[in-house]
């Protein structure tokens, strides 16, 4: 019962926020105006992130109320660090929303929600090793970068903790800023992938704090999509991509085994952004340039309807993030997320010599 009253408290705080907040954003400017990397008509509201995180809010209120985390633990400690660089993060997405801050500046804010989540122990220090073991190995071995335990845990030296976890945060908050760029796509593979950490914590776990969570988020986004899904009559913008990065980011660590999760459900995201940046380095622009070169316009521009692109999206997630939590053989796993990845790059690759020939131009109307 708990699990619908979070869900539902969430979405019905974002369905009757969204609304207000879309009348507001036009009010004050914040709109999408046509043009651009989107294809829109008319002015769109841009502040999607604030019924969001009106609704994320009260749900997370509510935990508090009802299941709140051992005062004194890890669980509180690390939610508190969830929360705190989930308010900076949207304060500094809302300040871009308003005055489009320059580069230096959004990496300024990201950089500080992630050192906010690892100063609360929200780091990825150690993981189960998806590969065999030599035997030799089986009982111990330690290297410059990581010691690898009894059990097949890997543990990652210190000095790459923070590395690491700094580059896991920032990628996943680019990778939903890069994705948002139809109509209910991020919005929608994120409340897949919430709702997949949900399952498998509650799989883990049980019903806890950490649990729920990813339940509130996924009851916001849900009641926010019912006006963000094609035609979208207001957008995420900043407010939302980073917001649901960074918890994303973060709630991928709360619980073992869900970075294996977040990888496979965000997979098709996490590639194009490798393969882009890739790209821009390589013809001498900012890696973090917007342009029309990602999958999903690319698809677009050949053709695809919205729907059928944001749908496929929908679908790779889904089924990607059933077989991270039910598949238990991880060379499985491996398997399956090399051959994604396999594909991806080779419809990428392809898509990138296609758009270097000029389309076929329409037949004329007699």
């Amino acid at each position: 019962m708990i699990y619908l009253l979070i869900f539902g408290v969430a979405l019905g705080t974002a369905v009757l926020a969204t609304p207000f907040v879309r009348k507001l954003a036009h009010r004050w400017g914040i709109v999408a105006k046509p043009g651009g990397r989107r294809q829109h008509s008319g002015m769109i509201a841009k502040l999607g992130g604030v019924p969001i995180m009106v609704g994320y809010l009260l749900g997370i209120v509510l935990i508090y109320l009802l299941i709140p985390p051992e005062v004194g633990s890890n669980d509180a400690l690390r939610l508190r660090g969830v929360v705190l660089g989930s308010v900076v993060i949207f304060v500094g997405a809302f300040i871009d929303d308003r005055l489009d801050l320059k580069p230096r500046w959004q990496l300024a804010f990201q950089i500080a929600a992630a050192v906010i989540a690892m100063s609360h122990i929200i780091f990825i220090e150690r993981f189960t090793n998806p590969l065999p073991t030599p035997e030799f190995w089986q009982g111990g071995f330690t290297s410059w970068f990581f010691t690898l335990e009894a059990g097949n845990i890997v543990v990652i030296r210190p000095f790459l903790v923070y590395i690491i976890s700094l580059f896991w945060v920032l990628g996943m908050i680019n990778a939903v800023n890069f994705l948002d760029g139809l109509d209910g796509l991020a919005g929608g593979v994120s409340t897949i992938a919430a709702l997949m950490f949900a399952l498998h914590s509650f799989q883990l776990t049980g019903q806890t704090p950490v649990t729920l969570f990813p339940l509130a988020l996924a009851g916001a986004l849900v009641g926010f999509l019912i006006f963000n899904f094609a035609p979208a009559s207001i957008f995420l913008g900043t407010t939302g991509a980073w917001l649901l990065g960074y918890n994303l980011a973060t709630l991928s660590i709360l619980a073992p085994a869900k970075l294996s999760t977040a990888l496979l459900v965000m997979a098709v995201p996490i590639l194009d952004v490798a393969w882009l940046i890739v790209a821009r380095l390589r013809r001498g622009q900012h890696p973090f340039q917007g342009d029309r070169r990602h999958l999903h316009f690319r698809l677009l521009d050949r053709g695809l309807p919205v729907r059928s692109i944001v749908l496929g999206y929908y679908g790779t997630a889904v089924a990607f993030g059933l077989v991270a939590i039910f598949v238990e053989s991880r060379l499985l796993k491996i398997g399956l997320w090399l051959g994604l990845a396999t594909a991806v790059l080779m419809l990428l690759a392809w898509l990138t010599n296609r758009t270097k020939r000029p389309l076929p131009t329409p037949p004329t109307k007699q």
